[in-house]
């Protein structure tokens, strides 16, 4: 064979190879929510759906959370790369020593709503002192009441009584408010007992953390922060799109993972995000979706240390980053 047919047999295999094998072998990333798939997770499964996450070169598999996960656990051992954490729970984290830090903030605000019937007098935050019951959590009573209690004047450890996730009781008693989730309990109330409840958004009230994070080891952050920033992007852009474009093949996975969830569900709990701006507003109104600075996440801190939940001198900037966030990052996806 000549020189010149032995290079054109070499260059066609060489084009077979090429042919046969990825440009490039995707990076696997897992992220575990902390509650089962709906559309408060809907970025997520939007980066999934729509190949967004596969544009920044990732594999990206959502771990459910749930009644019995312990995503939280796995991420610590390392199990799961990312988990949708807390800044109450990331602080907790730099008092237990344990290296976890956020790097995105997808909510600006945190949905937790306390909610009272139509017709009683409750027109604003305040008025929910007048009542003589607030169903709610041991975990809220411990944080959230504590931040009411020390920030407006009226209420009570007298009037808590335990949430047990049944509506019954609050639906019954009409001088009652129960604690919810703006995108879930005044959905159920609805269907339950046929009148809309007055809701009020804790944040809208001053109660500031953010939510739904993506909170990582810090190990990972050190050594691979280009992994970071790629899951970080990809899931702003796929937050973009399941609030402003079509949303359909994320709702169709979040409905495979979570069987029992409704399409009337996802559609009351985007309006509701969309309507109180617990995605795009205040830090990212500027820096877009995922934007974390230390002025929002110092002053949940010191919030938390007023009502004696975090000593004064813990170091609260070890429980997050704003490296990865605050860029404008799929902004022009806004529509």
């Amino acid at each position: 064979m000549s020189t010149t047919s032995k290079t054109a047999a070499l260059a066609g295999a060489a084009l077979l190879a090429a042919a046969a094998t990825p440009a490039f072998a995707l990076d696997e990333v897992t992220y575990g929510t902390n509650w089962l798939a709906q559309a408060e997770h809907g970025g997520f499964y939007q980066a999934v759906a729509d190949g967004t996450y596969e544009k920044y070169g990732l594999d990206v598999t959502i771990v459910q959370g749930g009644p019995q996960a312990a995503n939280r656990s796995l991420l610590i051992a390392g199990k799961v790369d990312f988990y949708m954490g807390s800044p109450q729970g990331e602080l907790d984290a730099v008092v237990e020593g344990i290296p976890v830090i956020d790097v995105a903030a997808m909510f600006q605000k945190d949905p937790q709503i306390l909610m009272a019937h139509p017709d009683q007098g409750i027109e604003e935050f305040a008025d929910l002192a007048k009542l003589p019951t607030i169903f709610m959590g041991k975990d809220g009573f411990l944080s959230y009441f504590q931040w009411m209690k020390a920030n407006f004047d009226g209420f009570d450890d007298a009037q808590y009584k335990p949430y047990t996730f049944n509506p019954a009781p609050f639906i019954a008693d009409p001088e009652s408010a129960q604690q919810g989730y703006l995108t879930s309990e005044p959905y159920s109330v609805e269907r339950e007992a046929g009148w809309t409840p007055e809701v009020f958004l804790l944040a809208d009230s001053g109660y500031s953390p953010y939510s739904t994070m993506i909170t990582a080891q810090q190990k990972l952050v050190d050594e691979n922060p280009d992994l970071v920033q790629r899951f970080v992007d990809a899931s702003i852009e796929g937050w973009y799109n399941y609030l402003y474009g079509d949303n359909t093949a994320a709702n169709d996975l979040i409905k495979k993972d979570n069987p029992e969830m409704t399409d009337e569900q996802i559609a009351f709990s985007i309006d509701k995000m969309k309507e109180y701006g617990i995605v795009v507003s205040g830090d990212a109104d500027e820096g877009g979706i995922g934007c974390i600075t230390d002025a929002h996440y110092k002053t949940f801190f010191e919030d938390m240390v007023d009502i004696g939940l975090f000593e004064a001198d813990l170091d609260y900037t070890k429980a997050f980053t704003t490296q990865f966030v605050c860029k404008g990052v799929g902004m022009d996806l806004m529509k």
